[in-house]
């Protein structure tokens, strides 16, 4: 099968607050125009002492209690059917790997000099006068972003959420892990992210099938279930606008199946509502930690490509409505027009426990989307409590097998697994992932159809068309393939959410 994405593109005219040198390279959107280090004042008071007010997403004077409006980043393409060439804001640059981390400022109040470590911090209060100073211009060491998106979840609010995560998995949870279990210490993080819009061209071409009907034939003493389809050639082709793909840009929480920690539930809280996003100011920060990002655009560029490829392919599936057995792709191709990234920071609830086992250590996350409550987790599991209750759901299992008159009493047989599968997918949650094919805005415009009839196809014992495609995700990986196939089935993952 031909498979593509092509982002050979083209940078557009300068425009104001934009640098281009050299026609071959990137458009760089200086998003951090205006900004001034040192000290943020209260318009009203003059008081450098300002957080978020988490209720709004406001900046707040805890002096005056004075609340101002978030600047929005200008400067960046906001019509992305317009959007040519590669844009980056000046945030997203490739980080410098020799920029020093420790600046020192001038106290504009009393002229001490403060000493901010931007690797670990954003801001730091002056010892002599106690007034605050802040970094906001961008520095190239992944700490300063374009863009941030304000707390709007309190952490009381935040502890219910994990409480009632972890309270509906209490029964095979570890006992250690029970009796050491407190929302006391969890933590708001911002974590780096990339936000990318693609304007785009997509070209998808192979085969479908339409059920003509269902019937069953008898094969010895059983009957089997064959098929009657229409076989056809199938095309589309469509202008695609993707709004916001959002990928991680730290390497460490890009790693979703890492065996001592268990980052895929993070991924699995998205998506954000980025569009609330506003311009970086370290004052967001307060309170809070973050983690800085440490991978640059060409190292996530085939990540984004190959996800931008599954968001055009479950598109298209839109227009597919008659081909009830699937469409088998042949030839797929996105030819990228533009495309524009942001770094941002995007808030996070985060508890964390670390099981010990022996020599093994693994690190379970429960984590909030701090927007929209979204709640994932792993619980450690006390597994021989699990596979005790398993092996008496496969006792009962096989008595059914005994008793019960059912052409496919083999089935009992598998009640013990699929309670053992159930259970530590419910706890574990390792195929949990944010579905950005299903969730990332798009806007599909100008869509050619071209489906032209074969043949009449009889007898297939097969309920899909071979080699069915128009559902596969490339973009994302799962600690088992087979895991991730059954997640997919709705009453399983009601089940399992429960």
């Amino acid at each position: 099968m031909q498979d593509g994405y092509n982002s050979n593109v083209t940078p557009p005219a300068n425009n104001n607050n934009v640098e281009n040198n050299q026609t071959n390279r990137p458009t760089i959107v200086q998003t951090d125009v205006g900004a001034k280090d040192g000290q943020d004042k209260c318009p009203r008071c003059g008081s450098t002492d300002i957080e978020t007010n988490t209720n709004s997403g406001k900046l707040r004077c805890n002096f005056c209690r004075y609340e101002f409006d978030p600047e929005k980043v200008v400067g960046m393409v906001t019509d992305i059917n317009q959007l040519q060439g590669q844009v980056i804001g000046s945030g997203a640059q490739d980080i410098v790997a020799d920029t020093k981390d420790v600046l020192t400022f001038k106290c504009s109040s009393c002229g001490a000099e403060v000493v901010i470590d931007t690797s670990s911090a954003s801001q730091a209060r002056c010892h002599w006068c106690r007034n605050t100073l802040s970094v906001n211009q961008q520095i190239p060491n992944g700490s300063i972003p374009d863009v941030v998106l304000p707390f709007n979840i309190n952490k009381d609010t935040a502890k219910i959420e994990i409480e009632k995560f972890v309270g509906k998995r209490k029964f095979f949870a570890h006992p250690k892990f029970k009796e050491e279990f407190t929302t006391n210490n969890i933590m708001g993080v911002y974590f780096p992210y990339m936000v990318v819009d693609i304007n785009s061209h997509a070209r998808f071409s192979g085969y479908g099938e339409h059920q003509v009907r269902s019937y069953s034939v008898k094969r010895g003493d059983k009957y089997e279930t064959r098929y009657d389809a229409d076989y056809y050639a199938v095309e589309r082709e469509f202008d695609l606008v993707i709004d916001g793909l959002t990928i991680e840009s730290s390497s460490d929480k890009l790693d979703t199946v890492a065996s001592n920690k268990t980052n895929n539930v993070i991924n699995a809280i998205m998506p954000f509502d980025i569009e609330n996003c506003v311009k970086y100011n370290a004052n967001y920060l307060k309170g809070y930690t973050s983690e800085r990002r440490d991978t640059n655009v060409e190292q996530l560029s085939s990540l984004v490509g190959r996800q931008a490829k599954d968001i055009a392919r479950y598109t298209a599936n839109d227009t597919l409505e008659q081909y009830d057995r699937g469409v088998c792709w042949k030839d797929e191709t996105l030819n990228v027009i533009g495309e524009q990234w942001k770094a941002a920071y995007l808030p996070v609830w985060l508890y964390s426990y670390q099981q010990i086992n022996g020599n093994k250590k693994v690190l379970h996350y429960v984590a909030v989307n701090a927007r929209t409550k979204e709640t994932m987790g792993s619980v450690p599991i006390h597994m021989p409590k699990l596979f005790f209750v398993s092996f008496l759901v496969e006792l009962c299992g096989i008595f059914g097998m005994w008793f019960v008159d059912f052409d496919y009493n083999w089935l009992f047989l598998t009640l013990g697994f699929v309670y053992f599968f159930i259970m530590y997918s419910k706890y574990r949650n390792a195929s949990a992932r944010h579905t950005y094919e299903k969730e990332t805005k798009t806007n599909m415009t100008n869509v050619r159809k071209n489906d032209r009839f074969i043949e009449k196809r009889k007898g297939l014992s097969n309920s899909k068309i071979e080699g069915a495609n128009n559902l596969k995700v490339s973009g994302t990986n799962t600690t088992s393939p087979f895991l991730s196939s059954l997640t997919e089935n709705n009453m399983i993952n009601e089940m399992i959410k429960k």
